[in-house]
């Protein structure tokens, strides 16, 4: 069993900051891979950061060098730090990582947490 909880949205002025946590159970934490996705009204749903296993990390161009995703194995935990927020990084905003499994076509699924709403507005 895979369990991601997300917390830390909540309304913030443009160019405030956020952090949002997202505390994983029931999985090896250390070796997955973890990503943030969001999903704006409107809109698909979007992948914004991943960080590997390892630590390295890759950003969408909408978010780079605003955004840090960063993880603390200890705390089973992974964090977005979100700064110089815009009006349209409002979303909902995902914590997701991957298994493989051989009952989809793709070959993996995905887990997701529940969301928690970020909004950029004054």
């Amino acid at each position: 069993q895979l369990k991601l909880v997300e917390s830390g949205g909540g309304l913030v002025q443009p160019g405030g900051s956020l952090r949002l946590s997202c505390a994983a159970s029931g999985r090896e934490f250390s070796r997955q891979a973890m990503a943030w996705y969001r999903q704006r009204p409107g809109n698909q749903r979007e992948l914004v950061a991943v960080i590997s296993s390892a630590g390295t990390t890759t950003y969408t161009d909408a978010v780079q060098g605003r955004f840090t995703i960063s993880r603390d194995n200890s705390k089973n935990t992974v964090y977005l730090q979100m700064t110089g927020l815009k009006p349209e990084d409002t979303a909902v905003y995902y914590c997701n990582t991957k298994d493989p499994t051989p009952f989809t076509p793709t070959g993996v699924r995905d887990f997701w947490g529940q969301g928690t709403q970020v909004t950029v507005s004054s």
